[in-house]
Parts: C-alpha cells; structure tokens; sequence
C-alpha cells in the first residue's frame, strides 16, 4: 500500500512511499495483541508489595485465654490473624510477575497492530527532520500542522535523537520511541502512528523482511 509523504509544515511533499503488505495489511490475530500487551503490562509491576504475617511482627506468644471453657474459640497469641493487631493471613509476597512469549507471536502481535492502524488510517508518513538544539516551541508547531495536538500519537525515529526528545518531552499526547523499541502496547495505545521517513525501512529491517 502507497501512502503520502507530509512535511514539517502538514504538506504533502508529492512523494509517496510503499508500505510493506507483510507488516501493514497481515491477517490480525487479537489473541495475539492481548497476549503481548498482558506482558508488557506485567513487566512493567515491580512485584514489591509485602504484608506481615504472624511470624514476623512483634508481639506477645503468651497464651490470651484459657484452652476449654470459654464458650469461644482457641486463642493461643496476640499476633494471630483473626485479633486486630495481627498478622495477615495470606497476604501479599513479592513476586516477579513477568513472562515469557514466543518471538514469532510477539511479531505477529506488532504486525496485527499496525494493521489495525492502517486499516484505520492511523499511520502517517512524515519527512526527515531534526533540530539543531532544544526547542519545545518548534516540536508543537510540527505538532499543529499535522493536526495531532490533541490526539495520542507515537512518532517513530530510526534511531535516538536527543534534541528531538528533549523538544517534545514536556508535550502532552506525544511519545517518542525509536524503531527497535516499537511495542504492540504502544502502537495500539496511540491514535496516531507518525512514522518518520527513514524509519520505514527500520521497521522492515526489525521484521527481517
């Protein structure tokens, strides 16, 4: 599929480039985009949380009440879990949430997602561009004539520039990644997918196409 190239100023430059069948027109699997967005919301979690449990808070072990005879239950320390001030029962452990996926689904869930982008016309080709330092002021200018201010959109670099980060890293409904970072999480999570002209064939290359 052919696909107009624009310009920092929203224009069309009159150029076109091919994007590629095998990435952007695929049978999409949603089983496959559930699964590699689940783990990428897993590794994200720091699997730090932590409670007390009757072993390891500090209090007394003397016996509370008498075994027999009360009428009540068996009570045999201060730090049981069913008396306020206890330990919890079966609470929380650290743990490691992450998981492993095969890299082939994992490709298919990143081709399936950026299907859905194209299908939807999320995807937009933009030309080469970079700044000599810093400049927030110029990025959301870029931002205006696109037409994205107010739109979630994820632009992707073939490779790390600084001075473009650091211009849009104050924006609002802007993330910036480089081609080999692109994640199905991602892509499905922007409204707008800009694609900067070099990185096209970054993406072919990270697809091995």
């Amino acid at each position: 599929m052919e696909i107009a190239i624009f310009n920092t100023a929203g224009k069309e430059t009159g150029r076109n480039v091919e994007l590629n069948a095998e990435i952007y027109a695929v049978e999409p699997n949603d089983h496959a985009i559930y699964l590699d967005v689940k783990q990428y919301l897993a590794n994200q979690r720091q699997g730090t949380h932590k409670a007390k449990d009757r072993g390891e808070i500090a209090g007394s072990t003397r016996k509370i009440k008498r075994q027999k005879g009360t009428g009540g239950a068996r009570a045999g320390s201060r730090k049981s879990g069913t008396i306020r001030g206890g330990g919890r029962i079966f609470g929380p452990r650290p743990r490691d949430y992450s998981f492993k996926l095969n890299k082939k689904l994992k490709e298919l869930a990143r081709k399936s997602a950026l299907t859905y982008k194209a299908q939807s016309d999320g995807i937009m080709v933009l030309e080469d561009f970079s700044f000599e330092a810093p400049k927030t002021k110029e990025f959301a200018a870029i931002q205006n004539n696109l037409n994205i201010s107010d739109k979630k959109s994820l632009i992707v670099l073939p490779e790390a520039n600084k001075n473009i980060y650091l211009s849009s890293r104050n924006l609002q409904n802007v993330e910036i990644v480089i081609a080999s970072e692109l994640s199905t999480y991602k892509i499905m999570r922007a409204n707008k997918i800009i694609l900067v002209e070099s990185s096209v064939n970054k993406v072919e290359e990270l697809f091995k196409i």
